[in-house]
Formats: C-alpha cells, sequence, structure tokens
C-alpha cells in the first residue's frame, strides 16, 4: 500500500494535468497552474528530507499553495475540482501532522 505521501503526490500531478484542461484567460490559467505545479514539486522535495524539520517546511509550503489553488478554482466556480483540492488538503494536513 502506497504511503500518504505518494498519495498526496500522485493526486497533486493528477489535479495538475486537470488544471492544464481547463479553458482559462491569462494571466489566471498561468497563476493556477504555477500554483498547482508548486504542490507537487513542494511535496516531492519534502518527501527527499531526512530531517522531519525540513520535511514540514515543504510540506506547508505545499499546503501555501493549495489554499492558493483552492482560491483559484473557488474564484471560478469549479465545484468538482474544489472537491477535490478538499481532499488533497486533508493528505497534505496529515503529512504536516506526521511530521512534526
Amino acid at each position: 500500500m502506497k504511503g500518504t505521501g505518494f498519495l498526496a503526490l500522485d493526486k497533486a500531478t493528477e489535479l495538475y494535468g486537470e488544471c492544464e484542461k481547463l479553458r482559462l484567460q491569462e494571466p489566471i490559467k498561468n497563476q493556477l497552474l504555477r500554483a498547482s505545479l508548486s504542490i507537487a514539486l513542494n511535496l516531492t522535495e519534502g518527501s527527499g528530507r531526512i530531517h522531519l524539520k525540513d520535511r514540514r517546511r515543504f510540506y506547508s509550503i505545499a499546503m501555501g499553495s493549495l489554499r492558493e489553488t483552492q482560491c483559484l478554482i473557488r474564484i471560478l466556480k469549479n465545484q468538482n475540482l474544489a472537491k477535490e483540492y478538499d481532499r488533497l488538503g486533508g493528505l497534505i494536513y496529515g503529512l504536516i501532522r506526521k511530521s512534526g
């Protein structure tokens, strides 16, 4: 069975792909993709850290990017993606708690 970190990363990359498909005007699309990509990248970097304090810092950055993405998704009124990002938030929250 996969650990929470891998589940979160899988979900983050899946959701990035969903955001890529959205037909949006710039600069909203650019900002959404950057924030969504930041989630996956920070989860990956955090998982590679040996010290729990370092892991937690990167997972916290991923959570900040998640919140930014959630705000954009809510502005766009995309309920399906909002629910999926809420689920991802729960996974990231678990990683933060586990590493602290």
